[in-house]
């Protein structure tokens, strides 16, 4: 089977689990509840640096169940706790095309990643603050991490940098209070954050 090109890794093999070769599985984010829900994951390891050492693999998951804030999971053709125990360290992957369908005010962070984001706090017409490029959670709600951009001399959304070359970020809070738009087939996000805060 060829491997999906919309791959989005959801988690990670902290250990094996018991002696019939279950693993632990730390999930990224709150998004547990594809890795129970999904049948297949893909599995691929990668060096500190991001570096991909192993092409990806499909496995089938026999069954998976929550235990204390990770997840434990049997594989399809992992029966022992050494075998378990080698998949340590492996990424879990799941295509985006079988994540569950999301409510309307809810989105998976993925989606939100590469959205532009613009402000109509202090001007009568939104004005582009930048592209989201990543999400995380504070505990009481998630944050965009937004890469301030502004407009060239021919149109064009370009990177905002500091004097140290690197691009400027602006963090969001991700509530309705402050975002009350988002579009993902247009990759478009509202908010009323002000442009210089």
């Amino acid at each position: 089977m060829a491997t999906p090109d919309d791959l989005v890794e959801l988690g990670r093999i902290v250990s094996a689990y018991g002696v019939r070769g279950m693993v632990k599985v730390q999930p990224h984010s709150a998004q547990e509840s594809i890795l129970l829900n999904v049948k297949e994951w893909w599995l691929a390891r990668f060096s500190r640096t991001g570096v991909q050492q192993e092409p990806y693999r499909l496995v089938s998951v026999s069954r998976a169940r929550e235990h204390g804030g990770a997840i434990v999971a049997l594989l399809a053709g992992c029966d022992d706790r050494d075998q378990a125990e080698a998949l340590k360290g492996t990424s879990i992957f799941v295509s985006r095309a079988c994540f569950p369908s999301a409510s309307d005010d809810e989105f998976y962070w993925v989606d939100l990643i590469g959205c532009s984001v613009y402000s109509a706090a202090d001007a009568p017409e939104p004005v582009l603050l930048g592209l989201v490029q990543d999400v995380s959670d504070n505990g009481a709600h998630a944050v965009l991490h937004i890469g301030r951009q502004g407009i060239d001399e021919q149109g064009n959304p370009v990177f905002l940098k500091d004097d140290k070359g690197r691009v400027k970020e602006l963090l969001v809070p991700f509530v309705q209070a402050h975002v009350p738009f988002v579009d993902i087939k247009q990759k478009r996000i509202e908010t009323d954050w002000p442009v210089d805060f």
